[in-house]
């Protein structure tokens, strides 16, 4: 072959690989551009009760359908303790905290007999406390600062927002795919891949750690105006930092480290303080 004709040869072929990258660039460019964007105008849906935007265009009641099957669904799977004691302790600090928000009627509240320290609040007005939580959580207070912050993401629309978070991610997904002719191609599966691991690090995780730390400060507010002393929240994560070991690096994370959150609440504890002080109201809540 010709100096010549290899030339030409060497230029068809760059120029055949430029295409490629150039249009593999503007699929995902294309694809990122329709995620953030679907993600900014949908932002402004909503604004949570500490002043942050948030998407959460569901349907509130579809939601409470959804929170309320999924508790129905666990009463079938894990046993309900029978603990007549526990039962009514947790359910006075929990009449507290629901008074405290100004909504005390037509919760469910249910002790779940589970070894495991949780405790969760559910759409639909829903509340379970596993025992094993009644073991970390020291003191009525403490306890209570749990239950804040589960009823805090109810209040926060957070399951709105994670499920909506999910359709987003879902349709950005689904568009980025629809760009490419060959799916059988590594390209394909490079960018897919890539588009997962972003929506993971820089969208999932992170906005499920803005909501724990969310549900602590409205936790805060509302353990304080029932007549908790907010202090012992930081007692409570005490308490569960030696309870539960080690934890995944906090990036990974769907929840703040320990550390994070004992500073997250020591930092907004001014507020509930004085809220606790001053109102001289004190539950009775005793086990």
């Amino acid at each position: 072959m010709s100096e010549a004709s290899e030339s030409k040869t060497f230029t068809a072929r760059n120029l055949a690989l430029l295409r490629r990258l150039r249009d593999w660039k503007v699929r995902f460019f294309v694809a990122t551009v329709a995620v953030l964007m679907t993600g900014l105008i949908l932002s402004s849906c909503a604004t949570s009760p500490t002043g942050r935007k948030q998407l959460a265009f569901l349907p509130d009641d579809q939601v409470n359908e959804m929170g309320a099957a999924a508790f129905d669904e666990m009463k079938t799977k894990t046993p309900v303790s029978r603990d007549a004691k526990a039962n009514a302790y947790v359910k006075c600090i929990a009449a507290d905290i629901t008074a405290a928000l100004g909504d005390p009627q037509g919760w469910e509240v249910i002790v779940f007999e589970n070894a495991d320290a949780n405790a969760f609040a559910l759409p639909g007005k829903k509340i379970g406390v596993h025992t094993g939580m009644l073991k970390v959580a020291k003191t009525p207070s403490q306890l209570a600062a749990v239950m804040g912050h589960e009823v805090g993401h109810v209040t926060g629309r957070h399951s709105n927002e994670r499920l909506s978070e999910a359709q987003l991610v879902q349709g950005g997904t689904f568009i980025a795919s629809a760009l490419f002719k060959n799916k059988e191609s590594k390209t394909y599966a490079i960018t897919m891949a890539a588009l997962g691991i972003g929506a993971q690090f820089g969208l999932v995780l992170p906005h499920s750690r803005t909501q724990e730390s969310e549900a602590d400060i409205i936790g805060l507010e509302l353990m304080a105006k029932a007549g908790f002393d907010p202090r012992q929240s930081v007692d409570l994560w005490k308490n569960m930092a030696e309870a539960g070991g080690g934890q995944p690096p906090e990036f990974m994370s769907t929840h703040p480290s320990h550390g994070t959150r004992i500073e997250n609440l020591s930092g907004n504890m001014a507020g509930p303080l004085a809220i606790y002080e001053n109102s001289g109201k004190r539950s009775g809540c005793k086990l």
